[in-house]
Protein backbone atom coordinates (compact mmCIF):
# COMPACT_ATOMS: atom_id res chain seq x y z
CA UNK A 1 0.00 0.00 0.00
CA UNK A 2 1.31 3.43 -0.92
CA UNK A 3 2.10 5.68 2.05
CA UNK A 4 0.42 8.74 0.50
CA UNK A 5 -3.03 7.17 -0.09
CA UNK A 6 -2.96 5.72 3.42
CA UNK A 7 -2.18 9.09 4.97
CA UNK A 8 -5.00 10.67 2.96
CA UNK A 9 -7.38 7.96 4.05
CA UNK A 10 -6.49 8.51 7.71
CA UNK A 11 -6.56 12.30 7.40
CA UNK A 12 -10.18 12.46 6.31
CA UNK A 13 -11.67 11.06 9.54
CA UNK A 14 -9.31 13.19 11.63
CA UNK A 15 -10.45 16.39 9.98
CA UNK A 16 -14.10 15.43 10.21
CA UNK A 17 -13.72 14.50 13.89
CA UNK A 18 -12.04 17.83 14.66
CA UNK A 19 -14.75 19.79 12.89
CA UNK A 20 -17.65 18.20 14.72
CA UNK A 21 -15.85 18.31 18.08
CA UNK A 22 -15.39 22.05 17.84
CA UNK A 23 -19.11 22.50 17.34
CA UNK A 24 -20.12 20.64 20.50
CA UNK A 25 -21.95 22.18 23.46
CA UNK A 26 -22.69 21.23 27.05
CA UNK A 27 -25.98 20.68 28.87
CA UNK A 28 -24.38 20.46 32.33
CA UNK A 29 -26.06 22.89 34.78
CA UNK A 30 -23.93 25.76 35.99
CA UNK A 31 -22.41 24.70 39.27
CA UNK A 32 -22.56 26.93 42.36
CA UNK A 33 -21.15 26.01 45.71
CA UNK A 34 -24.10 25.68 48.12
CA UNK A 35 -24.51 28.37 50.73
CA UNK A 36 -23.88 27.29 54.31
CA UNK A 37 -24.80 28.94 57.64
CA UNK A 38 -21.23 29.59 58.83
CA UNK A 39 -20.48 32.69 60.89
CA UNK A 40 -17.18 34.56 61.00
CA UNK A 41 -16.03 33.44 64.45
CA UNK A 42 -16.41 30.72 67.02
CA UNK A 43 -18.92 31.02 69.86
CA UNK A 44 -16.28 30.04 72.40
CA UNK A 45 -12.58 30.60 72.47
CA UNK A 46 -12.25 33.95 70.72
CA UNK A 47 -8.54 33.95 71.54
CA UNK A 48 -8.15 30.98 69.21
CA UNK A 49 -9.08 33.12 66.21
CA UNK A 50 -5.87 35.13 66.25
CA UNK A 51 -4.00 32.81 63.87
CA UNK A 52 -4.98 30.42 61.08
CA UNK A 53 -5.10 26.75 61.91
CA UNK A 54 -1.77 25.16 61.01
CA UNK A 55 -1.47 22.01 58.94
CA UNK A 56 1.32 19.48 59.01
CA UNK A 57 2.25 16.85 61.56
CA UNK A 58 0.15 18.05 64.49
CA UNK A 59 1.05 15.04 66.67
CA UNK A 60 4.55 16.45 67.08
CA UNK A 61 3.01 19.22 69.20
CA UNK A 62 2.72 16.70 72.07
CA UNK A 63 6.54 16.33 72.11
CA UNK A 64 6.47 12.54 72.44
CA UNK A 65 9.06 10.70 70.35
CA UNK A 66 7.24 7.42 70.80
CA UNK A 67 3.95 8.92 69.60
CA UNK A 68 5.72 10.33 66.54
CA UNK A 69 7.07 6.88 65.73
CA UNK A 70 3.69 5.21 66.22
CA UNK A 71 1.85 7.66 63.96
CA UNK A 72 4.50 7.39 61.25
CA UNK A 73 4.28 3.61 61.47
CA UNK A 74 0.49 3.71 61.28
CA UNK A 75 0.41 6.04 58.27
CA UNK A 76 2.76 3.66 56.48
CA UNK A 77 1.45 0.30 57.63
CA UNK A 78 -2.26 0.59 58.45
CA UNK A 79 -4.19 -1.80 56.22
CA UNK A 80 -7.37 0.28 56.05
CA UNK A 81 -5.33 3.21 54.75
CA UNK A 82 -3.64 0.95 52.20
CA UNK A 83 -7.08 -0.18 51.02
CA UNK A 84 -8.17 3.46 50.70
CA UNK A 85 -5.12 4.20 48.54
CA UNK A 86 -6.05 1.24 46.34
CA UNK A 87 -9.57 2.68 45.99
CA UNK A 88 -7.98 5.88 44.69
CA UNK A 89 -6.29 3.89 41.93
CA UNK A 90 -9.59 2.14 41.18
CA UNK A 91 -11.45 5.44 40.88
CA UNK A 92 -8.77 6.98 38.67
CA UNK A 93 -8.80 3.93 36.41
CA UNK A 94 -12.60 4.16 36.18
CA UNK A 95 -12.26 7.82 35.24
CA UNK A 96 -9.80 6.87 32.52
CA UNK A 97 -12.27 4.33 31.14
CA UNK A 98 -15.09 6.88 31.18
CA UNK A 99 -12.94 9.50 29.47
CA UNK A 100 -11.98 7.17 26.62
CA UNK A 101 -15.43 7.63 25.02
CA UNK A 102 -14.51 11.23 24.11
CA UNK A 103 -11.98 10.10 21.52
CA UNK A 104 -12.17 8.07 18.30
CA UNK A 105 -11.47 4.37 18.52
CA UNK A 106 -8.78 3.38 15.99
CA UNK A 107 -8.23 -0.14 14.72
CA UNK A 108 -5.84 -1.65 12.18
CA UNK A 109 -6.89 -4.79 10.34
CA UNK A 110 -6.17 -6.95 7.36
CA UNK A 111 -7.80 -9.65 5.28
CA UNK A 112 -6.35 -12.55 3.29
CA UNK A 113 -8.54 -14.70 1.08
CA UNK A 114 -7.38 -17.57 -1.21
CA UNK A 115 -9.86 -19.40 -3.46
CA UNK A 116 -9.91 -21.78 -6.43
CA UNK A 117 -12.53 -20.61 -8.86
CA UNK A 118 -11.36 -21.46 -12.40
CA UNK A 119 -7.86 -20.64 -11.21
CA UNK A 120 -6.25 -19.91 -7.91
CA UNK A 121 -6.59 -16.33 -6.75
CA UNK A 122 -5.40 -14.62 -3.60
CA UNK A 123 -6.89 -11.45 -2.21
CA UNK A 124 -5.20 -9.31 0.38
CA UNK A 125 -6.31 -6.09 1.93
CA UNK A 126 -5.13 -3.87 4.76
CA UNK A 127 -7.18 -1.12 6.29
CA UNK A 128 -7.50 1.35 9.15
CA UNK A 129 -10.86 1.92 10.82
CA UNK A 130 -12.02 4.74 13.08
CA UNK A 131 -15.26 4.78 15.08
CA UNK A 132 -16.47 7.88 16.86
CA UNK A 133 -19.65 9.10 18.52
CA UNK A 134 -19.85 12.83 17.94
CA UNK A 135 -20.21 14.59 21.30
CA UNK A 136 -22.51 17.38 20.11
CA UNK A 137 -24.15 17.90 23.49
CA UNK A 138 -21.15 17.26 25.74
CA UNK A 139 -22.54 13.94 26.99
CA UNK A 140 -19.24 12.08 26.89
CA UNK A 141 -17.35 15.02 28.34
CA UNK A 142 -19.83 15.31 31.21
CA UNK A 143 -19.56 11.58 31.95
CA UNK A 144 -15.77 11.87 32.03
CA UNK A 145 -15.94 14.92 34.32
CA UNK A 146 -18.33 13.07 36.63
CA UNK A 147 -15.89 10.18 36.92
CA UNK A 148 -13.00 12.58 37.55
CA UNK A 149 -14.97 14.23 40.37
CA UNK A 150 -15.56 10.83 41.96
CA UNK A 151 -11.83 10.11 41.66
CA UNK A 152 -11.13 13.36 43.55
CA UNK A 153 -13.67 12.30 46.17
CA UNK A 154 -11.77 9.04 46.68
CA UNK A 155 -8.60 11.05 47.34
CA UNK A 156 -10.41 13.11 49.97
CA UNK A 157 -11.88 9.92 51.47
CA UNK A 158 -8.36 8.59 51.94
CA UNK A 159 -7.32 11.88 53.53
CA UNK A 160 -10.32 11.64 55.87
CA UNK A 161 -9.23 8.15 56.89
CA UNK A 162 -5.68 9.42 57.40
CA UNK A 163 -7.04 12.25 59.57
CA UNK A 164 -9.05 9.82 61.69
CA UNK A 165 -6.23 7.28 61.87
CA UNK A 166 -3.71 9.74 63.32
CA UNK A 167 -6.22 10.80 65.97
CA UNK A 168 -7.12 7.20 66.83
CA UNK A 169 -3.45 6.28 67.27
CA UNK A 170 -2.82 9.26 69.56
CA UNK A 171 -5.96 8.56 71.61
CA UNK A 172 -5.11 4.86 72.01
CA UNK A 173 -1.51 5.70 72.96
CA UNK A 174 -2.60 8.18 75.63
CA UNK A 175 -5.16 5.71 76.93
CA UNK A 176 -2.49 3.04 77.38
CA UNK A 177 -0.26 5.49 79.25
CA UNK A 178 -3.15 6.64 81.42
CA UNK A 179 -4.13 3.08 82.35
CA UNK A 180 -0.51 2.28 83.18
CA UNK A 181 -0.44 5.28 85.51
CA UNK A 182 -3.73 4.26 87.10
CA UNK A 183 -2.38 0.75 87.68
CA UNK A 184 0.71 2.18 89.37
CA UNK A 185 -1.50 4.40 91.50
CA UNK A 186 -3.73 1.49 92.57
CA UNK A 187 -0.66 -0.57 93.45
CA UNK A 188 0.85 2.32 95.41
CA UNK A 189 -2.36 2.92 97.36
CA UNK A 190 -2.68 -0.81 98.00
CA UNK A 191 0.89 -0.90 99.34
CA UNK A 192 0.07 1.99 101.70
CA UNK A 193 -3.12 0.22 102.76
CA UNK A 194 -1.11 -2.93 103.47
CA UNK A 195 1.22 -0.97 105.76
CA UNK A 196 -1.77 0.45 107.63
CA UNK A 197 -3.26 -3.03 107.88
CA UNK A 198 -0.02 -4.33 109.37
CA UNK A 199 -0.13 -1.50 111.90
CA UNK A 200 -3.77 -2.15 112.80
CA UNK A 201 -3.10 -5.86 113.24
CA UNK A 202 -0.25 -5.09 115.65
CA UNK A 203 -2.55 -2.74 117.57
CA UNK A 204 -5.30 -5.38 117.64
CA UNK A 205 -2.88 -7.96 119.03
CA UNK A 206 -2.08 -5.51 121.82
CA UNK A 207 -5.75 -4.81 122.48
CA UNK A 208 -5.55 -1.19 121.39
CA UNK A 209 -8.18 -1.72 118.65
CA UNK A 210 -10.77 -4.36 117.90
CA UNK A 211 -10.99 -6.85 115.07
CA UNK A 212 -13.58 -4.57 113.47
CA UNK A 213 -10.88 -2.06 112.56
CA UNK A 214 -8.74 -4.88 111.20
CA UNK A 215 -11.48 -6.14 108.89
CA UNK A 216 -12.36 -2.64 107.77
CA UNK A 217 -8.77 -1.96 106.76
CA UNK A 218 -8.53 -5.38 105.10
CA UNK A 219 -11.66 -4.49 103.12
CA UNK A 220 -10.05 -1.20 102.05
CA UNK A 221 -6.93 -3.08 100.90
CA UNK A 222 -8.98 -5.62 98.97
CA UNK A 223 -10.96 -2.82 97.31
CA UNK A 224 -7.75 -1.21 96.01
CA UNK A 225 -6.46 -4.59 94.83
CA UNK A 226 -9.75 -5.43 93.10
CA UNK A 227 -9.48 -2.26 91.00
CA UNK A 228 -6.33 -3.50 89.25
CA UNK A 229 -7.55 -6.48 87.11
CA UNK A 230 -10.15 -4.38 85.21
CA UNK A 231 -7.52 -1.72 84.62
CA UNK A 232 -5.11 -4.33 83.24
CA UNK A 233 -7.80 -5.67 80.94
CA UNK A 234 -8.57 -2.16 79.65
CA UNK A 235 -4.85 -1.47 79.19
CA UNK A 236 -4.36 -4.67 77.20
CA UNK A 237 -7.39 -3.91 75.04
CA UNK A 238 -6.11 -0.41 74.25
CA UNK A 239 -2.62 -1.77 73.56
CA UNK A 240 -3.91 -4.40 71.12
CA UNK A 241 -6.06 -1.78 69.41
CA UNK A 242 -3.00 0.44 69.05
CA UNK A 243 -1.09 -2.44 67.46
CA UNK A 244 -3.79 -2.97 64.83
CA UNK A 245 -3.94 0.76 64.08
CA UNK A 246 -0.22 0.77 63.33
CA UNK A 247 -0.44 -2.35 61.18
CA UNK A 248 1.37 -4.57 63.70
CA UNK A 249 0.39 -7.88 65.27
CA UNK A 250 -0.92 -7.56 68.86
CA UNK A 251 1.26 -10.48 69.88
CA UNK A 252 4.43 -9.15 71.45
CA UNK A 253 3.45 -5.52 70.89
CA UNK A 254 4.59 -3.22 73.70
CA UNK A 255 5.43 0.38 74.52
CA UNK A 256 8.31 2.00 76.31
CA UNK A 257 7.78 2.98 79.91
CA UNK A 258 6.72 6.59 79.20
CA UNK A 259 4.99 8.60 81.89
CA UNK A 260 1.82 10.44 81.01
CA UNK A 261 3.16 13.59 82.68
CA UNK A 262 5.97 13.77 80.11
CA UNK A 263 3.44 14.40 77.33
CA UNK A 264 2.75 18.09 76.79
CA UNK A 265 -0.78 19.33 76.18
CA UNK A 266 -0.72 21.71 73.19
CA UNK A 267 -3.13 24.56 72.54
CA UNK A 268 -4.23 24.19 68.89
CA UNK A 269 -5.17 27.32 66.96
CA UNK A 270 -8.65 26.96 65.48
CA UNK A 271 -8.37 29.69 62.86
CA UNK A 272 -11.69 30.85 61.41
CA UNK A 273 -14.78 28.70 60.77
CA UNK A 274 -14.67 29.33 57.03
CA UNK A 275 -11.22 27.73 56.96
CA UNK A 276 -12.87 24.33 57.50
CA UNK A 277 -14.07 24.47 53.88
CA UNK A 278 -10.45 24.33 52.77
CA UNK A 279 -9.14 22.00 55.47
CA UNK A 280 -11.62 19.21 56.15
CA UNK A 281 -11.23 16.45 53.54
CA UNK A 282 -14.68 15.05 54.33
CA UNK A 283 -16.23 18.40 53.31
CA UNK A 284 -14.17 18.43 50.12
CA UNK A 285 -15.24 14.85 49.39
CA UNK A 286 -18.89 15.84 49.84
CA UNK A 287 -18.49 18.70 47.36
CA UNK A 288 -16.65 16.51 44.84
CA UNK A 289 -19.58 14.07 44.89
CA UNK A 290 -21.99 16.97 44.45
CA UNK A 291 -20.01 18.13 41.41
CA UNK A 292 -20.13 14.60 40.02
CA UNK A 293 -23.91 14.51 40.42
CA UNK A 294 -24.15 17.88 38.65
CA UNK A 295 -22.30 16.41 35.64
CA UNK A 296 -24.61 13.39 35.72
CA UNK A 297 -27.57 15.73 35.19
CA UNK A 298 -25.87 16.98 32.02
CA UNK A 299 -25.44 13.39 30.82
CA UNK A 300 -29.12 12.66 31.44
CA UNK A 301 -30.20 15.82 29.60
CA UNK A 302 -28.04 14.98 26.57
CA UNK A 303 -29.63 11.53 26.34
CA UNK A 304 -32.85 13.16 25.05
CA UNK A 305 -31.11 14.64 21.99
CA UNK A 306 -29.96 13.12 18.68
CA UNK A 307 -26.61 11.37 18.52
CA UNK A 308 -24.35 10.87 15.54
CA UNK A 309 -21.89 8.01 15.16
CA UNK A 310 -19.23 7.87 12.45
CA UNK A 311 -17.53 4.74 11.13
CA UNK A 312 -14.69 5.46 8.71
CA UNK A 313 -12.56 2.92 6.91
CA UNK A 314 -9.62 3.33 4.51
CA UNK A 315 -7.13 0.87 3.03
CA UNK A 316 -5.79 -0.97 -0.02
CA UNK A 317 -7.10 -3.96 -1.97
CA UNK A 318 -4.14 -5.76 -3.60
CA UNK A 319 -6.28 -7.82 -5.96
CA UNK A 320 -8.05 -4.85 -7.48
CA UNK A 321 -4.98 -2.71 -7.04
CA UNK A 322 -6.95 0.24 -5.66
CA UNK A 323 -8.01 1.94 -2.49
CA UNK A 324 -10.83 0.71 -0.29
CA UNK A 325 -12.70 3.21 1.80
CA UNK A 326 -16.09 3.74 3.34
CA UNK A 327 -17.77 6.39 5.47
CA UNK A 328 -20.90 5.51 7.43
CA UNK A 329 -22.77 8.01 9.54
CA UNK A 330 -25.56 6.88 11.86
CA UNK A 331 -27.97 9.45 13.25
CA UNK A 332 -30.28 8.38 16.06
CA UNK A 333 -33.02 10.22 17.89
CA UNK A 334 -34.73 8.68 20.94
CA UNK A 335 -38.51 8.65 20.36
CA UNK A 336 -40.01 6.40 23.01
CA UNK A 337 -38.25 4.55 25.82
CA UNK A 338 -41.11 3.94 28.22
CA UNK A 339 -40.11 6.85 30.49
CA UNK A 340 -36.56 5.59 30.98
CA UNK A 341 -34.85 8.82 29.92
CA UNK A 342 -37.16 11.03 31.93
CA UNK A 343 -36.83 8.78 34.95
CA UNK A 344 -33.02 8.87 34.72
CA UNK A 345 -33.06 12.67 34.55
CA UNK A 346 -35.35 12.93 37.58
CA UNK A 347 -33.15 10.44 39.43
CA UNK A 348 -29.98 12.44 38.76
CA UNK A 349 -31.66 15.74 39.67
CA UNK A 350 -32.95 14.28 42.94
CA UNK A 351 -29.51 12.83 43.67
CA UNK A 352 -27.95 16.27 43.15
CA UNK A 353 -30.45 17.84 45.57
CA UNK A 354 -29.70 15.11 48.08
CA UNK A 355 -25.97 15.82 47.89
CA UNK A 356 -26.56 19.56 48.31
CA UNK A 357 -28.22 18.79 51.64
CA UNK A 358 -25.45 16.33 52.53
CA UNK A 359 -22.80 18.94 51.80
CA UNK A 360 -24.49 21.51 54.01
CA UNK A 361 -24.85 18.97 56.78
CA UNK A 362 -21.15 18.07 56.47
CA UNK A 363 -20.21 21.72 56.95
CA UNK A 364 -22.36 22.38 59.99
CA UNK A 365 -21.33 19.04 61.56
CA UNK A 366 -17.69 20.05 61.09
CA UNK A 367 -18.39 23.39 62.75
CA UNK A 368 -20.16 21.58 65.59
CA UNK A 369 -17.18 19.22 65.92
CA UNK A 370 -14.70 22.09 66.27
CA UNK A 371 -16.99 24.04 68.57
CA UNK A 372 -17.37 21.00 70.85
CA UNK A 373 -13.63 20.37 70.97
CA UNK A 374 -12.88 24.02 71.73
CA UNK A 375 -15.28 23.88 74.66
CA UNK A 376 -13.78 20.58 75.82
CA UNK A 377 -10.18 21.84 75.75
CA UNK A 378 -11.06 24.98 77.69
CA UNK A 379 -13.23 23.33 80.33
CA UNK A 380 -10.89 20.37 80.83
CA UNK A 381 -8.00 22.77 81.29
CA UNK A 382 -9.90 24.33 84.19
CA UNK A 383 -10.94 20.91 85.50
CA UNK A 384 -7.36 19.65 85.46
CA UNK A 385 -6.15 22.63 87.50
CA UNK A 386 -8.91 22.12 90.07
CA UNK A 387 -8.24 18.39 90.33
CA UNK A 388 -4.53 19.03 90.79
CA UNK A 389 -5.39 21.22 93.78
CA UNK A 390 -7.73 18.52 95.08
CA UNK A 391 -4.97 15.89 94.86
CA UNK A 392 -2.56 18.14 96.74
CA UNK A 393 -5.11 18.59 99.52
CA UNK A 394 -5.95 14.86 99.63
CA UNK A 395 -2.29 13.87 99.90
CA UNK A 396 -1.70 16.29 102.74
CA UNK A 397 -4.86 15.12 104.50
CA UNK A 398 -3.75 11.48 104.18
CA UNK A 399 -0.32 12.27 105.58
CA UNK A 400 -1.77 14.13 108.55
CA UNK A 401 -4.39 11.43 109.20
CA UNK A 402 -1.76 8.69 109.34
CA UNK A 403 0.41 10.76 111.69
CA UNK A 404 -2.49 11.54 114.00
CA UNK A 405 -3.71 7.93 113.93
CA UNK A 406 -0.29 6.67 114.98
CA UNK A 407 -0.35 9.22 117.80
CA UNK A 408 -3.85 8.14 118.76
CA UNK A 409 -5.42 11.55 118.20
CA UNK A 410 -7.87 10.49 115.47
CA UNK A 411 -10.18 7.53 114.96
CA UNK A 412 -9.89 4.75 112.43
CA UNK A 413 -12.96 5.80 110.41
CA UNK A 414 -11.30 9.12 109.58
CA UNK A 415 -8.23 7.29 108.33
CA UNK A 416 -10.33 5.05 106.07
CA UNK A 417 -12.19 8.00 104.60
CA UNK A 418 -8.96 9.87 103.93
CA UNK A 419 -7.39 6.82 102.21
CA UNK A 420 -10.32 6.42 99.83
CA UNK A 421 -10.50 10.16 99.17
CA UNK A 422 -6.84 10.31 98.20
CA UNK A 423 -7.17 7.36 95.82
CA UNK A 424 -10.30 8.76 94.18
CA UNK A 425 -8.73 12.21 93.80
CA UNK A 426 -5.54 10.90 92.18
CA UNK A 427 -7.39 8.46 89.94
CA UNK A 428 -9.76 11.22 88.83
CA UNK A 429 -6.81 13.47 88.04
CA UNK A 430 -5.32 10.82 85.75
CA UNK A 431 -8.63 10.41 83.94
CA UNK A 432 -9.00 14.18 83.49
CA UNK A 433 -5.43 14.32 82.19
CA UNK A 434 -6.35 11.71 79.58
CA UNK A 435 -9.50 13.60 78.61
CA UNK A 436 -7.48 16.82 78.32
CA UNK A 437 -5.01 15.21 75.93
CA UNK A 438 -7.77 13.57 73.90
CA UNK A 439 -9.63 16.88 73.64
CA UNK A 440 -6.52 18.45 72.08
CA UNK A 441 -6.30 15.50 69.67
CA UNK A 442 -9.99 15.95 68.89
CA UNK A 443 -9.50 19.62 68.04
CA UNK A 444 -6.60 18.83 65.71
CA UNK A 445 -8.75 16.19 64.03
CA UNK A 446 -11.79 18.45 63.81
CA UNK A 447 -9.73 21.09 62.04
CA UNK A 448 -8.74 18.61 59.34
CA UNK A 449 -5.76 16.75 60.77
CA UNK A 450 -2.50 17.15 58.88
CA UNK A 451 -4.30 18.79 55.98
CA UNK A 452 -2.32 20.05 53.02
CA UNK A 453 -4.33 22.12 50.57
CA UNK A 454 -3.21 20.76 47.21
CA UNK A 455 -3.63 23.08 44.18
CA UNK A 456 -6.99 22.58 42.54
CA UNK A 457 -8.53 20.76 45.49
CA UNK A 458 -9.13 23.61 47.94
CA UNK A 459 -12.59 25.12 48.04
CA UNK A 460 -13.35 28.75 47.63
CA UNK A 461 -12.52 30.90 50.62
CA UNK A 462 -16.06 32.30 50.75
CA UNK A 463 -19.22 30.32 50.05
CA UNK A 464 -21.50 31.72 47.35
CA UNK A 465 -25.13 32.35 48.08
CA UNK A 466 -26.54 30.41 45.13
CA UNK A 467 -27.23 26.72 45.18
CA UNK A 468 -26.50 24.04 42.61
CA UNK A 469 -29.56 23.98 40.35
CA UNK A 470 -29.90 20.67 38.54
Amino acid sequence: MSAVPLRLALLKPCCLWLAVALGGCSLVPTYHQPSVPVTGSWTAGQALNSAPAPGGQWWQEFHSTELDQLVDKGLGGNFSLQAAKARIDEAQASAQVAGAAQYPQWNLGGNFQRQNNYGTTAKRSVFAEATYEVDFWGKQRAAADSAQALARASVFDAQTLRMTLGADIANAYFQVLSLEERLKLAQSIADDAQQVLDLVQVQASQGAVSNLEVEQQRNALQTFQAAMPPLRQQRDQALYQLAVLTGASPQGFSLHDTALDSVQVPAPSAGLPIGLLRQRPDIQAAEARLQSANFDVGVARAAFLPNLSLDLLGGLDTLAGGQVWSAIGTLGQPVFAGGQLKGQLHLDQAHARELVASYRESVIEAVQDVQTQISATQELDKSYALNQAAVTSAREAARLAQVRYRLGSTDFQTLLIVERTQYQAEDTLLQVRLQHLQAAVGLFRALGGDFTAAPGTALASNPVTQDAQP
